[in-house]
């Protein structure tokens, strides 16, 4: 049985997924959140397994959300569901750690594997989500981007810390 919470500030949404979901053999609704510091509370006390997370949500937005929940609950999976696709917003959700990013037109068929899907380890971005997401890797894969660094703080490295440094600059990882 998957654990879904339901994070949205519009009741309607709430209510509409929260039947829906628990239509389903293999899903139960174990929580629902209207705002975010009520995302944070459902989570601590619920546990579920996956979150299905608005953006924009009193409080406490749904990216912030999600970075605050994956840096405590790693394990725990979170699909972005909004109406939103600014990048900022899809850039940072998925560098927090969400699992998912969906847009609210999907039908609930589409929800419901997406949700199968990112419960079985895999993610689901929605399709023009993830022509954003190319496109952006493209521009880094193509652009050297660097770091500054103060002057103080390049003084104080070792010499294992300067090979290391090297290593990177030829491509090494770890």
């Amino acid at each position: 049985m998957i654990k879904v919470l339901i994070a949205d500030d519009q009741e309607l949404i709430r209510q509409s997924l929260e039947i829906v979901l628990n239509s389903k053999k293999d899903m139960e609704v174990s929580g629902i959140a209207a705002d975010g510091q009520e995302v944070i509370q459902c989570v601590r006390k619920n546990k579920p397994d996956i979150v299905l997370m608005d953006v924009r949500m009193p409080k406490m937005d749904g990216v912030s959300c999600t970075k605050i929940i994956k840096e405590v609950y790693p394990h725990i999976k979170i699909i972005i569901l909004t109406t939103f696709d600014d990048d900022e917003y899809v850039y940072n959700a998925l560098k927090y750690g969400a699992s998912g990013y969906l847009l609210k037109g999907v039908s609930m068929d589409e929800l419901c594997d997406a949700i199968r899907t990112v419960h079985s380890g895999r993610a689901m971005i929605n399709p023009d989500i993830a022509t954003k997401v190319l496109k952006l890797f493209s521009q880094m894969a193509q652009t050297n981007y660097t770091i500054p660094v103060e002057e103080k703080n390049i003084e104080s490295l070792t010499k294992t810390e300067w090979k290391l440094i090297f290593q990177v600059e030829k491509g090494a990882s770890n």
